[in-house]
């Protein structure tokens, strides 16, 4: 007799198992294709290709995977095929994809020497090539806000070869090298090749040192302009005004100016917000990330978070993975890894404290976690941020 509860228990481990393998592509990836849009998907099947599981991404592509799965069935015997091995293939006509720009990658999961599982994944090779962008015209009233590290251009054509470069740490030299600061530098917080030049910006840099704002600002477009007109705020032209005076608390004009900017850019016709933002609208999502954030200590389950909205627990896991783009825990465990990270980087305390403030048994438990996150060892962490100051 088939017990439902055992049924479901295995089949919500299964499509979690898919929900983290898409989660990590899509983390892992640099592509606006992938990050914004996810343009990818990732499935799990049995070792007959049969399907278990798939990540709530582009569905169609279910087919494509099958297809991918069954020709390596079909060209490699089971004996040939070696634990670590992975096939990656293009060819529309296996399964590689709908089109040429699909990669798509099947690794076999062994246990005991057998293969017993697929996991497969499709995204579009657009990954692997630079992001450029299209020359954009601004005008008078225009703000322009361009994420790091990328480097961008200001000129007044296109065409205009760069005449000096702007280093990280404010540093100023010719396309050659030859610094040129001090040529350049017209007074306070004045800058450039004339002082009564026709074109007049104004430039501030937002330093984000805090793990946790780094995970919300990926999420974010390389380039984001919003034209005077759609953005209808005061403040660009109040920090014009504040530009030309030395006095306190200018900075949170700067601060006012990027909150009104993303709030008008998320919220345009056909904008694209980035899921943690409409999350926090959701009425139920969006209790759970706040309590998520307010004790990330506590030990959370689906269940608990569940209870704790008013929620059933699969309807929470559902509409949380829909719009945040990861589960519940996986999200809850980026959270507390995040922190960890400004812990060992802002304070003194111990490996052992941290791991209890933020939610671990500890310290081996959240030295393993962390490792796997940022590839490095909390005490290397904390001694290269302490070295980069």
């Amino acid at each position: 007799m088939i017990d439902p509860v055992q049924v479901e228990v295995i089949g919500s481990a299964l499509s979690s198992i898919a929900e983290e393998m898409g989660e990590t592509l899509v983390k892992a990836s640099y592509a606006t294709n992938i990050k914004e849009r996810r343009d990818c998907t990732t499935a799990l099947f049995d070792a007959e290709g049969r399907t278990l599981a798939q990540a709530e991404h582009i569905p169609i592509h279910l087919g494509s995977l099958m297809g991918i799965v069954g020709a390596v069935r079909e060209r490699y015997a089971d004996t040939d095929i070696r634990d670590g091995d992975t096939f990656i293939g293009n060819d529309p006509h296996t399964g590689g994809g709908t089109h040429l720009p699909d990669i798509v990658l099947v690794t076999p999961i062994f246990v005991d020497g057998a293969i017993v599982a697929w996991a497969t994944n499709l995204a579009h090779h657009a990954d692997f090539a630079d992001r450029g962008h299209d020359p954009v015209r601004v005008r008078a009233g225009d703000v322009v806000i361009a994420r790091g590290p990328r480097p961008y251009t200001v000129a007044d054509h296109p065409a205009t070869p760069p005449q000096v470069v702007i280093h990280p740490g404010r540093r100023c030299s010719t396309p050659g090298g030859a610094t040129v600061r001090e040529e350049m530098d017209l007074g306070v917080r004045s800058w450039g090749n004339d002082p009564d030049g026709s074109t007049v910006m104004v430039v501030g840099t937002y330093e984000s040192r805090c793990a946790i704002t780094d995970r919300l600002l990926a999420a974010l477009p390389d380039l984001i302009v919003m034209s005077a007109a759609s953005l209808g705020s005061p403040l660009v032209p109040l920090l014009g005004e504040e530009m030309v005076r030395d006095a306190p608390g200018q900075d949170v004009v700067l601060d006012l100016l990027l909150i009104a900017v993303l709030r008008a850019w998320f919220a345009r016709p056909g904008g694209a917000a980035p899921g943690w933002y409409r999350a926090h609208g959701d009425p139920v999502v969006g209790p759970s990330l706040r309590l998520l954030h307010d004790d990330p200590a506590r030990p959370w389950t689906v269940a608990g978070l569940a209870a704790a909205t008013g929620a059933s627990r699969a309807a929470l896991a559902r509409r949380f993975a829909a719009l945040v783009g990861e589960p519940p825990i996986g999200y809850l465990t980026g959270l507390r890894l995040a922190r960890a990270a400004d812990l060992l980087r802002e304070t003194d305390a111990t490996l052992e404290a941290i791991a209890r403030r933020v939610g671990y048994g500890d310290a081996f438990a959240l030295s393993a976690a962390f490792k796997r996150e940022h590839g490095v060892s909390p005490r290397e962490y904390r001694l290269r941020t302490a070295e980069a100051g």
